[in-house]
C-alpha cells in the first residue's frame, strides 16, 4: 500500500539523545525549584504539580517534595506526562531566550520538506509533551519547520511500546494503519507500531548507537543510518 502518512519519533530519529541528555534536561532540572515557586500556583502548573502530589502521595502543598521528586525523574529518564509537560514549560523560556536551539541532523530538514512538498502529511510522535514538540521544530538549528506537520501525539494517547496508541493514532489521522510509516530508533516502539498494523523503519544512527544493530537486533524492520536512505 502506498504511503499516505509519515509518524516520526524525535530523540535519535530526527535529532541527537545527546542534546536531549546533555543540553535539555541539564536546563529544566535546574530551572525547576525557581519555576515552581514562581509559577507554581498558576492553574495549568498546579495541575501537574498536584499530579505528582498524588502519585507519590504527598500533600499538595509540599511542593519542595514534589520538586526533588521531579528532579529524579528528570535522572532517570521517566517517562512521566506530568513532567514532561512541565519540561516543556520550562525549556519553552530558554528556546525563547536563545540559550539554545533545537539539534536535528543535517539531512533531516531537506528530507521533511521534500515528503511535505510531494503531498505526504508529517505527524510526529514523542514522549515529549506537544507543547514540547513544537517548541523543538519551531526554535530547530534549521529554523522553525512546524508549519510541515500536520499534527502532533504525544504519551496522553498512550505509551511509544504500546500497540494501541498507534492504533489510536491512526484513527486520529484517518489513515488505515497499513499506509502509515512510522519511524524510530527504538525496536520496541517500532513492534507496537507494527502489531497495529504500521509500516516501520529503524532509525540506527552512528552518533547515538555507535555499534550498528544488523540481523536479529532490528527485528526485521526495514533498518537505515539516516533520512535519505528512507524508501517510499
Amino acid at each position: 500500500m502506498t504511503i499516505r502518512a509519515i509518524l516520526t519519533d524525535i530523540e535519535g530519529t530526527t535529532s541527537s539523545i545527546s542534546f536531549v541528555k546533555q543540553v535539555l534536561f541539564p536546563y529544566a532540572r535546574a530551572a525547576l525549584p525557581a519555576f515552581v515557586r514562581t509559577q507554581g500556583q498558576a492553574p495549568e502548573v498546579r495541575r501537574w504539580l498536584d499530579a505528582v502530589a498524588t502519585e507519590i502521595a504527598a500533600g499538595a502543598c509540599q511542593d519542595e517534595v514534589i520538586v526533588e521528586t521531579l528532579q529524579g525523574w528528570i535522572d532517570q529518564d521517566r517517562k512521566h506526562t506530568a513532567l514532561k509537560a512541565l519540561q516543556g514549560m520550562l525549556w519553552d523560556a530558554g528556546y525563547r531566550n536563545g540559550d539554545y536551539t533545537a539539534h536535528l541532523y543535517p539531512e533531516v530538514a531537506g528530507v521533511l520538506q521534500a515528503w511535505h512538498a510531494a503531498g505526504i502529511p508529517l505527524y510526529v510522535y514523542s514522549s515529549g509533551s506537544v507543547a514540547a514538540q513544537k517548541l523543538f521544530f519551531g526554535f530547530s538549528d534549521a529554523g522553525d519547520l512546524n508549519g510541515l506537520f500536520a499534527g502532533n501525539f504525544d504519551t496522553e494517547i498512550g505509551g511509544k511500546r504500546e500497540a494501541a496508541s498507534y492504533a489510536r493514532i491512526a484513527t486520529a489521522i484517518g489513515t488505515a494503519a497499513e499506509g502509515i510509516l512510522f519511524l524510530s530508533d527504538v525496536v520496541e516502539e517500532l513492534d507496537a507500531a507494527r502489531e497495529a498494523g504500521l509500516r516501520t523503519v529503524l532509525l540506527d544512527r552512528r552518533d547515538d548507537y555507535p555499534v550498528p544493530r544488523t540481523g536479529e537486533a532490528t527485528h526485521d524492520h526495514a533498518r537505515v543510518e539516516d533520512f535519505t536512505q528512507i524508501v517510499l
